[in-house]
């Protein structure tokens, strides 16, 4: 010891021992036990416990002192991670070495075995020899590597893919046309293939600027940003004499196997002064356009229906389906004038006539809303219905309607 030890222990004479206390604590590493380095330092046994554990309620204001051998705080275990985390790597690697099939080992960590095969097939060292090895520490830094965002997607990096789904876009065709037009075009090359929610990415999310942000006025619904499907208001029935309801239709026409049933309706203007008859065909999902320069009263309606039908043979006008609105109050002189029997949807049941409001969608890319429908001359409607008719749709094995159309024109000639 460097220090003399004190003789007299009896009260404290106000100064602080901290040679005492560091000889004590050199005692105890020693392994001396509580009482003896007391002793031989020359404090108090209820000193020494002081300063060996600490004392968290001191007296006269001091600070509380902390333990001198504190407890190693327990490791908490590793929470659950959507990622791979080093240690899963680590067992990973381990288990490798033993020859541990991919399935059991993601069995052992909770995971999918696909994401086992992944990060193997991922973060794999090649050796120079040929082979590869599974390094965990390697595999783990590559990772971190590759998960800061944002990142440039496929359609940024590929400047051929981005102008082949700009120019499509730019011609009203939707993303889920231009995937498939992609795989029919490009079959041996996967890196011009996409899905349509990676085109929607592309324009909708923010920072990643691949696709021009004005080409969202393109989608069928023209809006810059994604929106919540929302439950449409139910519109009150109008009373119309002597209707006859699609429960009473010809089977035939349910399964769209027959050609010849038609689905119908408006599209209206600004403050309903205006408007746009669209015809459908269930079986083709051919369309028509009916233009309307008097007005879309009830007898205005038929007047137009009956000039529109006369452009297609008989044997393809079999029934027409449409909703309760007023503007069909003419559907008994409609059907004497045309031999065409007209039905009406239940109230509120819009998905009765599907691929009409589905058309009626597209074609508010050419007529917005809130715009007068009159400044549309017949031959401009006409070009509408062609481009509409020319697109490739996924429900008829992605043929376009003008093309089934003439092949029941050529069967029936």
């Amino acid at each position: 010891m460097d220090f003399e030890i004190r003789e007299n222990r009896g009260k404290p004479t106000g100064r602080r021992m901290t040679r005492e206390r560091a000889a004590y604590f050199q005692l105890m590493e020693q392994g001396y036990s509580t009482r003896e380095a007391a002793r031989i330092v020359g404090i108090n046994l209820r000193t020494g416990k002081r300063w060996r554990n600490g004392h968290h309620s001191p007296s006269r204001g001091a600070k509380a002192v902390p333990p001198i051998y504190q407890l190693p705080e327990p490791e908490e275990p590793p929470q659950p991670s959507r990622y791979l985390q080093e240690h899963d790597r680590i067992h990973i690697a381990d288990r490798l070495r033993e020859k541990t099939s991919v399935r059991q080992i993601a069995a052992e960590l909770g995971r999918s075995p696909s994401t086992i095969s992944r990060e193997i097939r991922r973060n794999c060292r090649v050796m120079p020899r040929g082979g590869w090895t599974y390094q965990p520490f390697h595999a783990h830094r590559r990772a971190e590597r590759r998960r800061p965002r944002p990142k440039t997607g496929k359609i940024g990096q590929n400047p051929e893919l981005r102008d082949f789904i700009q120019n499509h876009l730019m011609i009203r065709w939707s993303p889920e046309q231009i995937c498939h037009a992609l795989r029919a075009r490009f079959p041996g090359r996967p890196e011009m293939h996409v899905t349509h929610e990676t085109v929607y990415q592309a324009l909708y999310v923010q920072g990643r600027g691949e696709l021009r942000r004005e080409l969202t006025r393109s989608l069928r619904t023209g809006r810059a940003r994604r929106r919540p499907h929302r439950q449409s208001h139910k519109r009150s029935s109008r009373a119309i004499k002597n209707m006859v309801l699609i429960s009473d239709r010809p089977a035939e026409a349910e399964d769209r196997a027959v050609p010849g049933h038609w689905e119908g309706d408006l599209i209206i203007g600004k403050d309903s002064r205006s408007a746009i008859g669209t015809l459908v065909e269930r079986s083709t999902r051919y369309v028509m356009l009916v233009h309307l320069p008097n007005g879309h009263n009830a007898i205005a309606t038929r007047n137009a229906l009956a000039s529109t039908v006369q452009t297609l043979p008989p044997h393809l006008w079999r029934s027409l389906t449409w909703d309760q609105g007023s503007v069909m109050a003419a559907h008994r002189a409609f059907t004497v004038a045309t031999d065409i029997p007209v039905y009406f949807c239940n109230p509120a049941s819009p998905w009765q006539r599907g691929s009409n409001e589905n058309t009626n969608g597209l074609l508010r890319q050419y007529f917005p809303k809130g715009t007068d429908l009159t400044a549309h001359t017949p031959e401009q409607l006409a070009a509408v219905a062609a481009e509409l008719n020319s697109r490739p749709r996924k429900t008829l094995d992605w043929e376009t309607p003008a093309e089934r159309l003439a092949k029941l024109l050529d069967l029936a000639s």
